[in-house]
């Protein structure tokens, strides 16, 4: 199995070091960037399979290369930031990080976070376009569809990306109709109750579910519904 990536991109060079020579000697192949706007070009030429981002950057500061990231990649992003607001940490879920680790912090926890991370994104099954595909995969509904084979879903026959965990959310919702769960029976059977994983979360990747499938000019015979103080449920008219 060839080892794994890992992009760091930080402008503090202890930092770098530390965590560099930590992982190298986990077995994972580190490449390493200090200025913001040169961690996209980065990712193009490396091609990590993770990245820890700091979120205060020169040239360029974490959310924004996440965001700019995340409209055409679902690689795994792990938050590194000095700041401990919970706003800061709910924007950076919101544009599409995987996890959020606050300085300062020991380099056994990031390898913790990396592997649980990395163990999340790679139970993405490899589509096999060879295979006919398991019904039991596929969630459809008028006008929307969750392939849970290709990781694909289509609203309205428009392709619509989503990071992993979004998709595996939508997917789980849509396969139990009119149903309400509430925030840890979601973390448990779409994250495994992943310790590193908060409740909050799960109201973060909703809101960016609803807004890649949810239309204010178009009503469909199916939505997820808030149930103010339970949790959410996928519901069908």
């Amino acid at each position: 199995m060839a080892a794994k990536k890992i992009l760091l991109v930080d402008d503090d060079p202890g930092i770098i070091e530390v965590l560099r020579l930590y992982f190298e000697k986990e077995g994972y192949v580190v490449s390493t960037c200090s200025q913001g706007d040169m961690a996209l070009a980065a990712v193009d030429s490396f091609k990590p399979d993770i990245i820890l981002l700091d979120l205060m950057l020169p040239g360029m500061d974490g959310n924004d290369i996440c965001r700019e990231l995340r409209k055409t990649s679902d690689i795994p992003v792990i938050m590194l930031t000095a700041r401990t607001d919970t706003l800061d940490k709910v924007l950076g879920l919101e544009l599409g990080a995987d996890d959020y680790i606050a300085k300062p912090f020991e380099p056994k926890e990031v390898l913790a976070r990396v592997k649980a991370v990395l163990r999340r994104f790679e139970s993405k099954p490899e589509a096999d376009s060879a295979s006919a595909p398991d019904s039991s995969e596929i969630i459809t509904y008028p006008g929307f569809s969750v392939d849970k084979v290709r990781y694909v879903v289509t609203i309205d026959g428009e392709e619509i990306f989503m990071p992993p965990k979004e998709l595996e959310l939508l997917f789980f919702l849509a396969s139990n109709p009119n149903r309400v769960f509430t925030r840890e029976q979601l973390l448990e059977n779409v994250w495994g109750y992943d310790v590193y994983v908060e409740s909050r979360t799960v109201d973060v990747h909703i809101k960016r579910i609803r807004a890649k499938i949810e239309k204010p000019d178009v009503e469909h015979d199916w939505y997820i519904q808030t149930i103010w103080s339970k949790g959410y449920k996928f519901v069908t008219k």
